[in-house]
């Protein structure tokens, strides 16, 4: 009889599970003392495994793309101004943002001057896919020119956030050290070593601390992850679930391609009928060992004389009684395309990515299929920027325009409330990655038109799902409309476009009822 509580915690039909007993730990307990294995795991799967690599970066294309675009919102109402000042305080906060943080020749976000604001952000989601988290410094450069930020962003590996000398307690657990509610309250940070890259870990015996914010509340060290039980101190990487099955599919390709360099390969064999009184007189007595190198070298010398080939296609002469033996291996499949492609879903799923991005393979996908996954994946990513990214970019663009008002580059209105007073209402924004892939680009543009018009959606709305800012857009086409007037060209029109573009049945709402027929 089956008992009235949830069969999964009993021992299961015929005792399937009587033996697994796992216990139940805090996520603490269960993700940091095996946090540094797994991270290096991850990183070398990373950098010798290309589904891996092609993982990490659906990651950074997805959540960031080639232009991570500020979208300044101040909340006037909260800040003492009216809503048009607020649209104007935020258009100057974007231009002048983007000319300070995305200079590709000054780089001078980066503490190390080798990435701009956009290149930052590309690397805080590969890091995050293959860490479980996000971890940089804030410094502040004096010695730099006075139309530079002083603001400097050094990114800091997580492999370098431990305790000191590995010691836990209390209150300091995988390098961070908290307060009695889990709050964080400081980092430490282990030193580079300064012996030559290439020996040892490049760490070196000494750690420094650095506490999470200034007595003014200016953010000193930036920690992003997202929590998934109370207590949780560090971030959990991507491939922690999957970790088994990627290295376990990178042994199976390897055999089997292994296997394809035999089966391309043949072998030669020459037998002999010479019976066993020959072999014997042959070999001989104690001696037989040199009378049968004897008799081999006679052979391999009649071989030779005759010359015996194999790729030149030539007819062998071999002594009477000897034949010629071509051997191959068989080239069956045996399974390995299904069992390869299931383990991939299986990886796919453990990363949140769907099968036909993550092998590139969309040989078995119609129209539907395709925009159904992708759409999936979609949500996913657009989760992963809005807590990931988008939090991480937020609290650089705090310590920026913290710079910017305290260098009067920023002109307030005199009546706003002061930045530390309302900087929430001061730093709210939007961000805006790369634009969602098009399956078919007709119908989704028309799909767009129809939202905007019937008041579903916003052209802001629409314009970010391309990944571009509609103020741009409206602003280029008041450029290009009077410029097509003064060359006296027509307009552009919707009429004109759906004329040039009229609806186009579905090939597979065409090809059901031909099927329902059959």
């Amino acid at each position: 009889m089956r008992a009235s509580g949830y069969a999964g915690t009993g021992s299961g039909f015929g005792n399937q599970l009587g033996r697994w007993n796992p216990a139940a730990k805090s996520m603490d307990a269960a993700l940091l003392p095996g946090l540094s294995r797994g991270n290096a795991r991850a990183d070398d799967l990373v950098r010798n495994h290309g589904l891996a690599q092609g993982g990490v970066q659906l990651h950074i294309d997805n959540m960031v793309g080639h232009l991570f675009r500020l979208s300044a919102k101040p909340r006037w109402e909260r800040l003492g101004i009216s809503a048009d000042d607020g649209r104007s305080i935020g258009a100057d906060i974007e231009s002048l943002w983007m000319e300070l943080v995305e200079d590709p020749t000054g780089a001078w976000l980066d503490a190390e001057r080798k990435r701009t604001f956009t290149m930052i952000m590309r690397e805080a989601a590969g890091n995050h896919c293959t860490s479980g988290e996000v971890t940089s410094v804030a410094e502040w450069i004096e010695d730099r020119p006075d139309h530079v930020l002083k603001t400097a962003i050094k990114t800091i590996s997580t492999h370098r956030i431990s305790n000191p000398n590995g010691i836990d307690s209390s209150n300091i657990r995988g390098g961070v050290k908290s307060d009695r509610h889990g709050c964080a309250i400081s980092y430490f940070v282990q030193e580079a070593a300064n012996t030559p890259y290439g020996i040892g870990n490049g760490l070196s015996g000494t750690w420094k601390e650095i506490p999470r914010e200034t007595s003014w509340g200016r953010q000193q060290f930036l920690h992003v992850f997202e929590p998934s039980q109370d207590g949780q101190t560090r971030g959990a990487n991507k491939f922690l679930s999957v970790l088994e099955q990627c290295h376990m599919l990178s042994k199976l390709q390897n055999t089997k391609l292994q296997n394809a360099v035999v089966n391309a390969m043949y072998a030669a064999t020459i037998e002999t009928d010479l019976g066993s009184e020959a072999a014997m007189q042959i070999i001989g007595g104690e001696d037989g060992a040199d009378h049968l190198f004897d008799y081999m070298e006679k052979m391999s010398d009649f071989h030779g004389a005759a010359n015996i080939k194999i790729d030149g296609v030539q007819i062998p002469h071999l002594v009477p009684g000897e034949r010629l033996n071509l051997l191959t291996s068989s080239n069956a499949d045996n399974g390995f395309s299904e069992l390869e492609a299931s383990i991939i879903r299986y990886i796919a799923a453990g990363l949140g990515v769907s099968y036909e991005q993550l092998a590139r393979d969309y040989s078995k996908t119609n129209y539907s299929s395709a925009r159904a996954s992708i759409m999936e994946s979609w949500r996913y990513f657009m989760g992963r920027r809005k807590v990931i990214v988008g939090r991480y970019a937020s609290m650089i663009y705090a310590l920026v325009l913290e710079e910017m008002i305290d260098r009067k580059w920023l002109v307030l209105p005199k009546k706003a409330r002061n930045f530390y007073e309302a900087k929430a209402s001061w730093t709210n924004c939007e961000w805006i990655g790369t634009g969602r892939i098009a399956i078919d680009g007709l119908k989704e543009v028309k799909e767009a038109v129809l939202r905007i018009e019937s008041g579903l959606s916003t052209y802001e709305k629409e314009a970010a799902l391309m990944g571009e800012d509609y103020r741009e857009l409206f602003a280029q086409q008041v450029r290009e409309i009077a410029e097509r007037k003064e060359a006296g060209l027509p307009l552009a029109s919707w009429v004109a476009t759906q004329q040039l573009a009229p609806d186009q049945p579905d090939p597979e709402e065409q090809s059901a009822p031909a099927a329902q027929a059959a």
